[in-house]
C-alpha cells in the first residue's frame, strides 16, 4: 500500500514537473530567438563591439538586482506568482524588441527582459519543492534540457524570421510568450500551500544579507558552490557574449545564418542533459560531474582560438556544451541539498544573482578583450577561469557517503 502511495506521488510531483518544463522551453525559446540577432542588429544602429558587450550585459543588470527580490517572494507568496509576472515581462520585452528602432529602445527591452529573468532561480526551487531528493539532480537537467531545447530551436526559427524583416523575430517571440502566460496561468500548480509558507522561518535579514556572506565566508560548503556556480558562468557568457561577433570577424556569418550554430551548439546540450546527465551522475556522483563538466568546458573555450575552418568549429563546439551540461545541473543540486527548504527560493536566488554578476561582467570585459587584445581573447580569458573553478572542485570539494551531505 505504501509502495503504491509513493507512486502516485512520484506521478503527481513529475506531472508538475512537466508543466513547467513545457512551460520553461516555450519561454527560451522565444529568448533564443532574439539573442543570436542582438549583436548584429546593434552593430546596424553604429554600436561598437564593446557597446554591444554593454547592451548584452544590462539583461543581468536588471536579472542581478531582481534575482533575489523573486526568490523572497517566492518563499513568502509561492513560486507560481513570481513565475507568472516572469513570464509577462518576457513577453513584454520581446514586443518592444520588435518595436525597436534605435540602440536605447534595445537597452529597454534587455531590461525589462532582465528582470523578468531574475526567477530562473524561482524555477529551480520549484523543482526542488516538487521532487524527491534521490531525483532532484536528474529533474534538474531535465529542466536544463528544455531550456536547451528551446535555445536550440530558437535561433532557427529567429533566423528564419530575420528574412521577413528586422522586427518578425521580435513580434513572434512576443506571441509565443503571451501564449505561455495563458498556459501558466491555466495549468501551473502552485507547489507551497499557504500553510507551509505561514509555517516557513521568518526572514529578518536584509534581502541581501545572504550574497554578502558568499563573499565575506567564500569557503562556506554552500558559499563554494554558488561560487563555481557563478564563476563557470562567467566564463560561459564570454563564450556566448562573443560568439556571434567572432563567427561575423572571422567567418563571416550574419544574422540570417547565425541560428544554425546555436541549434547545433543547442542541440548537443538537449542531447546530454535529458539522456546522459543521469547516467554520468550515477556513474560519477554530483561531484564527480561538477568536476567532469568543468574540465570539459575549459578544454573547449581554449580550443576556440584554433579553429581555422568551420570543420574544425564542428568538432570543437561540442566541448562546451557537453562541459555546461554537467557542470550547473549538478553543481545546483548540490546546492539544494545544503539548504533549509524555507530558505530555498532565496539561496537559489542569490545563486542566480551571483551569474548575474558573471553576465554583466563577462560581456562588458568580452566586447573589450574582443576590441583592444584580439577577437579570440575572451575565450582564452574564459578558459584559464574555468580551469581555476577546477582546481577549487578537485581540491576543496569532495564526494562523501551521504548525497544530501555532499560538500564538505
Amino acid at each position: 500500500m505504501r509502495a503504491a502511495t509513493s507512486t502516485t506521488t512520484k506521478r503527481h510531483q513529475f506531472r508538475q514537473l512537466g508543466v513547467l518544463i513545457g512551460l520553461n522551453f516555450v519561454d527560451m525559446m522565444g529568448f533564443a530567438m532574439v539573442l543570436p540577432l542582438l549583436p548584429f542588429y546593434a552593430q546596424k544602429l553604429s554600436a561598437s563591439p564593446e557597446m554591444v558587450g554593454v547592451l548584452l550585459a544590462s539583461f543581468s543588470i536588471a536579472q542581478l538586482v531582481a534575482a533575489p527580490i523573486w526568490g523572497r517572494v517566492s518563499d513568502r507568496y509561492g513560486r507560481r506568482p513570481a513565475l507568472l509576472i516572469g513570464l509577462m515581462a518576457s513577453a513584454l520585452a520581446f514586443l518592444v524588441f520588435g518595436l525597436a528602432t534605435s540602440l536605447w529602445v534595445l537597452f529597454l527591452s534587455r531590461i525589462v527582459q532582465g528582470a523578468g529573468g531574475g526567477t530562473t532561480g524561482v524555477a529551480q526551487a520549484y523543482v526542488s519543492d516538487t521532487v524527491a531528493k534521490e531525483d532532484r539532480a536528474r529533474a534538474l537537467g531535465w529542466l536544463s534540457a528544455a531550456t536547451n531545447a528551446g535555445i536550440s530551436i530558437g535561433p532557427a526559427i529567429g533566423s528564419l524570421a530575420a528574412h521577413l524583416g528586422r522586427a518578425a523575430p521580435g513580434y513572434f517571440a512576443a506571441g509565443l510568450c503571451f501564449m505561455n502566460v495563458i498556459a501558466a496561468w491555466r495549468w501551473l500548480p502552485e507547489t507551497r500551500t499557504a500553510a507551509q509558507r505561514a509555517a516557513a522561518p521568518p526572514q529578518r535579514r536584509p534581502l541581501w544579507h545572504a550574497a554578502y556572506e558568499v563573499v565575506a565566508h567564500p569557503f562556506g560548503p554552500r558559499e563554494r558552490l554558488i561560487w563555481i556556480y557563478g564563476i563557470g558562468m562567467f566564463a560561459f557568457s564570454l563564450l556566448t557574449g562573443m560568439l556571434a561577433l567572432w563567427l561575423g570577424a572571422r567567418f563571416g556569418i550574419n544574422e540570417k545564418t547565425i541560428g544554425w550554430y546555436f541549434v547545433y551548439y543547442g542541440l548537443l546540450s538537449f542531447v546530454v542533459r535529458l539522456f546522459f546527465l543521469g547516467p554520468v551522475v550515477n556513474r560519477f556522483g554530483e561531484v564527480g560531474t561538477m568536476r567532469l563538466g568543468t574540465l570539459l568546458l575549459a578544454a573547449g573555450m581554449l580550443m576556440y582560438p584554433l579553429a581555422t575552418s568551420i570543420w574544425m568549429m564542428v568538432i570543437i563546439i561540442p566541448f562546451v556544451p557537453i562541459g555546461t551540461a554537467l557542470l550547473f545541473p549538478a553543481t545546483t543540486s548540490l546546492l539544494s541539498h545544503s539548504t533549509d527548504p524555507g530558505e530555498l527560493g532565496t539561496t537559489m536566488g542569490v545563486a542566480q544573482t551571483f551569474a548575474g554578476v558573471a553576465r554583466v561582467a563577462a560581456p562588458i570585459l568580452g566586447g573589450i578583450a574582443f576590441q583592444r587584445i584580439g577577437i579570440s581573447a575572451p575565450f582564452t580569458i574564459g578558459g584559464i577561469i574555468v580551469l581555476m573553478v577546477a582546481w577549487v572542485a578537485f581540491r576543496h570539494i569532495r564526494p562523501v557517503a551521504s548525497a544530501e551531505h555532499a560538500v564538505t
